[in-house]
């Protein structure tokens, strides 16, 4: 039975969505269907197509109680609203359904498992929340919440563990028909870890380990775990909150951190044998995967950042959006390559390619503009032992307005800049990442919706993501060398 809150949640969203046109909106992005939208959860695949939910509040672009908006979509790229799935209706999740997953139930019904938040009242007048694990069972469009709930508690959690951040479980079916799940948490002095719990049924759960501590190395909190195999390894993927920077790596404060190690099943011990940023761009956080039918594991991000998401512009219908998904492997030295999903290629038209061009100085060249672009650039000195002194490809370009993308072979720092975007705050507005190259030679895969850039360093090695507010008449491209260079440049719209 549908409460009235969530009845009032799909009766808002269907009216409002009205008010916003198709070209207000990312073209292969999902964004908020109308209102807020943060967290990717119960990223799945189930009845034949792609499920993404996300938190979401639909009454204003702004944080606020938290439901759960959901799409659908084929392709990973064109996405169908649906009706919210499920709202803050019952005395356990009555301040906020938070992030959470889903699989498929053993009768063939969609299994989603969220963080349900009540607000409790201290003796000083504040409030603290109390986070619990809790289930819900439907047909792929509507839900019911299980009348057992919450199935994760404070009592289930090993001694030291907070209550108040206990949060975002990923559930998964595991080799013999049970099912597995990984949840956030923090020690009372906030020192992130992240708790295994398993079931034989789905709704009845057992601790089993605590699968990574933190021991102070990786920011506080630890946000939205996820947990997998890839190529023949293991990988964990977490959110941590107010993360200081090692190096060029973890500079988004709170960022995604990847631990690649193996694990024992048996025991549920987890071995780390290396870490790495997941993004290097300025808006990423809380990545979901699922496991494609064809045996991809495909993630996808939220396309923000905490720390730029509250400014907004005059007059906006929705805020917050996914990143394009991503195809995931590992290297044989164990770093996570990400890609966009092959299916990307399919919305490729018109084509334009140019080859071995020699340039210096500012350079723009015919048939390269747009705003939903798949470009691919190979950058090289124009001779052996000449080195450029830097490069930068400039986009959402008008008279006034334009982000850079540049690259300093001597240093091997390449940087995101959206400073002229048309930004009218002061939030961030530069990112650098160390990267590899040779001998000046590098490759940049950049794809352009209407409100983001995500650009791909060297097949996947590394990925800088950022949204922009630019006005859409500022379509134009232009390349830019300090010195002399060469280039292959090839340009597909995205239809």
């Amino acid at each position: 039975m549908i409460s009235q809150t969530l009845r009032e949640a799909r009766k808002y969203e269907e009216m409002m969505e009205k008010r916003i046109s198709a070209e207000e909106r990312p073209d292969f992005h999902l964004a908020a269907r109308v209102g807020w939208m943060n967290d990717p959860n119960g990223f799945s695949y189930y009845q034949g197509e792609y499920h993404l939910f996300y938190q979401y509040h639909p009454y204003e672009p702004v944080w606020g109680p938290m439901h759960w908006g959901h799409a659908v979509s084929r392709d990973l790229l064109h996405w169908q609203y649906l009706p919210a799935a499920l709202a803050p209706d019952l005395p356990y999740d009555k301040d906020g359904v938070f992030s959470g997953s889903s699989v498929t139930g053993p009768d063939g019904s969609q299994l989603l498992m969220y963080t349900g938040v009540l607000k409790e009242p201290q003796s000083d007048g504040s409030y603290l929340d109390i986070q619990t694990q809790c289930m819900a069972m439907g047909n792929g469009q509507d839900y019911e919440k299980y009348e057992g709930n919450p199935v994760l508690t404070e009592k289930n959690l090993p001694a030291g563990s907070s209550r108040n951040d206990f949060r975002d479980p990923k559930i998964w079916m595991e080799e013999d028909g049970g099912y597995a799940c990984v949840v956030g948490n923090c020690t009372g002095d906030r020192d992130g870890q992240i708790l295994f719990f398993r079931s034989k049924d789905g709704f009845h759960w057992n601790f089993v380990s605590i699968l990574a501590k933190n021991n102070n190395r990786f920011g506080r909190m630890w946000e939205c775990p996820d947990f997998f195999p890839l190529d023949g390894k293991y990988v964990l993927l977490t959110s941590p909150e107010e993360m200081l920077p090692k190096g060029f790596e973890y500079h988004n404060g709170h960022g995604c951190l990847c631990l690649v190690g193996s694990f024992d099943r048996e025991t549920g011990t987890f071995t780390e044998e290396r870490d790495q940023a997941v993004d290097y761009g300025i808006d990423f956080y809380a990545p979901q995967t699922l496991l494609a039918p064809d045996g991809r594991r495909i993630m996808i991000g939220w396309m923000q950042n905490w720390d730029t998401c509250n400014p907004h512009p005059h007059g906006q219908k929705w805020f917050g959006q996914m990143t394009l998904p991503r195809e995931l492997s590992l290297r044989e030295d164990g770093r996570l390559i990400q890609k966009p999903v092959r299916e990307l290629e399919a919305m490729r038209r018109s084509e334009v390619r140019y080859e071995k061009v020699c340039f210096e100085g500012d350079l723009k060249l015919d048939g390269i503009r747009s705003r939903r672009v798949d470009m691919e650039i190979k950058l090289y000195p124009s001779e052996k032992g000449s080195m450029y002194q830097k490069f930068a490809v400039r986009f959402a370009q008008g008279d006034i307005f334009h982000t850079a993308v540049s690259f300093r072979p001597y240093e091997s720092i390449l940087k995101i800049d959206r400073k002229f975007s048309g930004s009218r705050r002061g939030v961030i507005h530069q990112r650098r990442a160390l990267v590899n190259h040779k001998d000046g030679e590098i490759t940049l895969r950049i794809i352009l919706d209407r409100f983001s850039v995500e650009v791909f360093v060297n097949d996947g090695e590394q990925v800088m993501t950022a949204t922009i507010d630019t006005v859409q008449s500022a379509e134009g491209i232009s390349f830019f060398v300090d010195g002399e260079a060469r280039m292959d440049v090839v340009k597909y719209d995205l239809c």
